[in-house]
């Protein structure tokens, strides 16, 4: 209900409301479908702790994948993520919030590569 005038605020479909420009928005979608594992994350402990573990997964897994550890957080945003750690695979975010072992993160690895 607008009273006295007032306009609504226009709703943004970026996911960082607006503050991006389009170049960053075009870089993030790009990244976004770019096949392999990535891990997002600040740089902390736990998301070093995630990385190790999806490296040991894809060495157990005899997949030889670069891993990406993404910091940026308009990037990390772009997949939707608010929690991290998060894992990435081949585009899709298959775990958040949660600092994964290595079964649980080969189990999600052949899960989303259709090796199950």
């Amino acid at each position: 209900m607008g009273l006295f005038g007032r306009k609504k605020k226009e709703q943004s479909n970026c996911c960082c409301n607006g503050s991006c420009t389009p170049q960053q928005m075009a870089q993030a979608e790009t990244m976004k479908t770019a096949a392999g594992i990535k891990v997002l994350g600040s740089g902390c402990a736990k998301c070093n702790a995630l990385e190790d573990a999806a490296r040991a997964a894809l060495a157990e897994l005899g997949m030889d994948t670069a891993i990406d550890h993404v910091t940026d957080f308009a990037q990390i945003a772009a997949y939707g993520v608010m929690t991290t750690p998060a894992l990435v695979v081949d585009g899709k975010v298959v775990s958040y919030g949660k600092v994964l072992n290595k079964d649980e993160a080969v189990a999600l690895i052949r899960k989303a590569r259709g090796l199950v």
